[in-house]
């Protein structure tokens, strides 16, 4: 009686190693820039806090700047901040989109939305 090989071949797995390797390179690429985005959602929550306690406007927008700072934030500036007032809260929201290179003359490009009106709890 013949007995059956039963596996994964060597071809195999090394296809199956570079498909999870391809997975990891694009899952850490992924990681700054949320952990950016989550940095600014944060940031512009405390500012937009200020703004409903009385702050001024040009002094959320240096608030923010200290706070981008320290953070290391700079794909986002305060002049590209938007501030309103709904129902007696100030809101701050910002629009941006963060490339992550990923190989070569490939990137990623991730289209952000932070406002203050998700971050409260």
């Amino acid at each position: 009686m013949k007995s059956r090989q039963r596996g994964i071949s060597l071809i195999g797995m090394i296809l199956v190693a570079l498909l999870l390797a391809g997975v990891l390179l694009v899952g850490l690429k992924m990681v700054g820039p949320y952990r950016e985005y989550f940095a600014i959602q944060r940031i512009i929550g405390l500012v937009a806090d200020e703004g409903s306690n009385g702050a001024s406007e040009s002094e959320m927008r240096r608030s923010f700047e200290r706070r981008a700072d320290i953070d290391s934030i700079d794909v986002v500036r305060s002049k590209d901040l938007i501030f309103s007032t709904r129902s007696g809260q100030t809101v701050v929201e910002v629009e941006y989109t963060r490339k992550a290179p990923l190989i070569s003359n490939i990137s990623l490009s991730f289209d952000f939305k932070a406002s203050s009106r998700h971050s409260r709890k």
